[in-house]
């Protein structure tokens, strides 16, 4: 196969051409970089540029408060120089080739492996490395193209048709609710025998629609000091009790002043007992009962802490909450080296449990392995087993009174004139206890 050239090149614009095609390359080259280098800059790397003074620093933060512009012009412009890099190339080849099978193969091959190359391909790779240098030399060139006509037009127009899109694309999503999610987690139950996964599943499913009421530990099993607590009995009582945070309060435990971490005292360990520990204190995370567990769950991430007092509607304190126990909520019990192994309940037999009267409704379906929803649609405001039979009844419950509630016989085991203290439940057929 022979290759044919052309007779009679006029040099001087090939020169031009060749030199501009050079050119044309080194900016695509460029913009490709600059869309890996911007749009892979990391947080700490803002933090940094936000901290700075310089010129191209407060262009960067420019380019990135509006990511779909940027995006856009990077885009457009690229469009460009590529559809003039072949309008040029092709010129060049018009110039030395005559037309046949290598003018094509030069047009369409050769053209696309250089672009690719030099364009997409080593432009990117580079900016992995080196993105921070790459968004320095293209911030401003980027801003004044994204504002030279026609670009800055058509940004404008693929930015407000791509929200366009958006718009009608969340309006044609499927909506599922959380009980059709929990049916379909129910219907492939029996597909496998991942016990532990599917408990995982139904626990995310339930997981918004819970409230810190449902999961905080009441404030009569809060372990709590008085801001006055000599500081050898608050290092006796710690050892004692073995948590690492406890709250500190002053008169009463409704008025909470501070959170004491366990890890702030061991720098003071061989204090005496006029040590003014109090002023080791950190600031109390308040919340309502009301709040639901995944907006705590967030604010946890956001704050970094691990524990919430839990205050109800007129300001008292109602108990506390902890990032493990939402956690718990999802994955099930979460043990540590302190965690002891001691129950509040009893199985007599598969259909016979005696319960704390302070165990919450939660805990119950948990060991019982029941949804619990018509407990929950027949409940006031109680959360533990006792409040529920004191609502249902309409009193405290002496010794030995019952109540029956669908196949559920609760029996008062122990009680006092304050509170129901111990209570036999007694399932009088198997049906609901499979209930998932």
């Amino acid at each position: 196969m022979s290759i044919n050239i052309t007779d009679g090149v006029n040099l001087l614009p090939v020169l031009i051409s060749v030199v501009i095609l050079l050119i044309l390359i080194a900016g695509s080259a460029l913009i490709s970089g600059s869309e890996v280098a911007f749009f892979s800059i990391k947080p700490i790397e803002v933090e940094a540029l936000e901290k700075e003074q310089e010129k191209y620093a407060k262009m960067i933060l420019k380019l990135l408060d509006k990511p779909k512009d940027l995006l856009a012009t990077i885009l457009i412009a690229n469009n460009f120089i590529n559809v003039s890099i072949i309008i040029i190339s092709t010129y060049l080849s018009s110039q030395f080739l005559n037309e046949g099978k290598v003018k094509l193969f030069f047009d369409v091959v050769a053209i696309t492996f250089v672009l690719l190359l030099f364009g997409e391909v080593i432009p990117k790779v580079y900016a992995t490395k080196h993105g921070a240098k790459l968004t320095k030399i293209m911030a401003n060139p980027l801003y004044k193209i994204g504002n030279i006509f026609p670009i800055s037009v058509l940004r404008k127009g693929l930015v407000s048709g791509t929200s366009i899109i958006n718009k009608i694309a969340k309006k044609k999503s499927i909506n599922v609710s959380s009980d059709d999610l929990e049916h379909a987690i129910h219907l492939t139950k029996e597909e496998t025998h991942n016990e532990d996964n599917h408990k995982i599943l139904e626990g995310i499913v339930k997981f918004g629609s819970k409230d810190v009421k449902q999961i905080m530990k009441s404030r009569t099993d809060v372990v709590a000091f008085d801001s006055e607590t000599p500081y050898l009995e608050l290092v006796k009582q710690i050892l004692k009790n073995g948590y690492s945070r406890v709250p500190i309060y002053e008169e009463s435990f409704d008025k909470i002043i501070g959170v004491l971490f366990i890890k702030d005292l061991i720098p003071h360990i061989d204090k005496k007992d006029n040590f003014e520990w109090e002023k080791l204190l950190r600031t109390p995370f308040f919340v309502p009962e009301s709040k639901k567990i995944d907006d705590l769950l967030k604010n946890f991430q956001e704050k970094k802490m691990h524990m919430a007092i839990v205050v109800d509607e007129f300001g008292g304190t109602s108990g506390i909450v902890t990032l493990e126990d939402v956690l718990e909520e999802i994955v099930g019990d979460i043990s540590d080296e302190f965690d002891t192994d001691e129950l509040s309940y009893s199985k007599l037999d598969d259909f016979t449990y005696i319960f704390e009267g302070k165990t919450s409704l939660v805990d119950f379906y948990k060991v019982l392995q029941i949804d619990g929803k018509s407990f929950e649609d027949n409940k006031g405001e109680s959360d533990s087993l006792a409040g529920f039979i004191i609502e249902q009844a309409g009193k405290i419950l002496a010794k030995n009174e019952k109540i029956v509630f669908e196949n559920f016989t609760f029996i008062v085991e122990s009680a006092d004139k304050r509170k129901v203290n111990r209570i036999k439940i007694i399932i009088e057929n198997n049906n609901q206890k499979n209930e998932k």
